[in-house]
């Protein structure tokens, strides 16, 4: 079964988040481009404190884990992100996409 990953950014901002997808290959706008191999959903955006909040569901960690070090670690680095995300891994009891 997929697991779910959460990450939190404390002071990162929307342009930031654009950068770091810009360096990846990404387009966060129409989902083109170069995602990474393992990952199921991707879904970004502001809190209501204002913290940009990324919710992801892989195939397993080890996917994600692959991605960090291949590629996002750099992006993230590319893009002037330089605190560390709070993290929380949902390992998921079910996983539905209604309508697609």
């Amino acid at each position: 079964m997929p697991a779910e990953l959460i990450l939190e950014f404390e002071g990162v901002t929307l342009d930031q988040y654009y950068a770091v997808n810009k360096a990846l290959g990404l387009d966060a706008d129409t989902g083109s481009g170069d995602w990474p191999d393992g990952l199921v959903t991707h879904a970004a955006g502001l809190n209501d404190d204002g913290h940009l909040v990324v919710l992801e569901v892989w195939d397993t960690p080890a996917h994600q884990a692959r991605f960090m070090e291949d590629r996002l670690g750099a992006a993230i680095a590319e893009g002037g992100i330089t605190g560390p995300p709070s993290v929380t891994w949902i390992e998921l009891v079910s996983h539905q996409l209604p309508g697609v």
